[in-house]
């Protein structure tokens, strides 16, 4: 038996049954997974309107700082995220900022810090549907250098480098983490590699900056710190901060 189609849903029919139209999104989103997440960023949005709602996920788009952005709880793993990815990047918006969270894998990092990824190592179970194994998963160098400055001017302690993207939460064993951490991953999450991959594959600019919530090596948790709370946060200011850097650059 054949299917009629090469694919059966793509990201444009999508749009379609989401009613989403050329110019509904802005030229920046904002990503984050919780949906409280997403009303602490809207709270600095003007005149926010409803794109869409699809499964948990909704999306908003509004001003800030003179500039139409777009806000939604994007997805928690690497599956629905790599949908919102889909959907921000085919339907217009040319720079997507995950706004996460994550575990460290170096003793220095504490609870608290920001992490940056310069890319991901992939070891979710989306993207080996959309490229090959040699396929290098990077961030956009300039949204990256643009989350840099924002982090330097509120003070923030930052790490940028690699990130490990695993589906795998309660199999974060030692012989698996040590592996990951040996490749360069300074940190672990369950989105980095599908919001980045299929945002490079659609010529969409994206980014990840992520609260540190716990370390994986020391076996630091600190889910209920008040510098991971603190953190979320300034993820969202530092995420803000950098749109207003591009937008007043000079070759903006």
């Amino acid at each position: 038996m054949k299917m009629k189609k090469d694919i059966h849903m793509t990201a444009k029919d999508l749009l379609g049954m989401l009613q989403i139209k050329p110019g509904d999104f802005g030229n920046y989103a904002i990503v984050p997974g919780p949906a409280d997440r997403r009303d602490a960023v809207l709270k600095y949005v003007q005149n926010p309107v409803r794109n869409f709602s699809f499964m948990e996920y909704t999306f908003y788009s509004g001003e800030f700082n003179g500039t139409k952005i777009t806000v939604g709880n994007g997805g928690r793993y690497s599956s629905d995220s790599a949908i919102s990815a889909e959907i921000l990047s085919n339907g217009g918006v040319k720079n997507l900022i995950r706004a996460g969270s994550c575990g460290a894998l170096k003793e220095d990092i504490q609870v608290g810090d920001i992490i940056i990824a310069t890319g991901a190592i992939r070891g979710d179970g989306v993207t080996p549907y959309y490229v090959k194994d040699d396929f290098k998963t990077t961030a956009d160098e300039k949204l990256n250098a643009a989350l840099a400055q924002a982090c330097k001017k509120l003070g923030l302690r930052l790490h940028q480098g690699p990130v490990w993207t695993t589906d795998a939460l309660l199999r974060e064993t030692r012989e698996i983490v040590e592996k990951y951490a040996s490749l360069g991953a300074i940190a672990v999450d369950m989105v980095s590699s599908s919001f980045l991959t299929i945002a490079q594959l659609n010529n969409c600019k994206a980014a990840s900056i992520m609260a540190v919530s716990d370390n994986v090596i020391t076996g630091e948790m600190g889910f209920t710190n008040i510098n991971y709370y603190e953190a979320e946060q300034n993820i969202i200011k530092v995420a803000l901060e950098a749109i207003k850097i591009l937008e007043t650059a000079p070759d903006s």
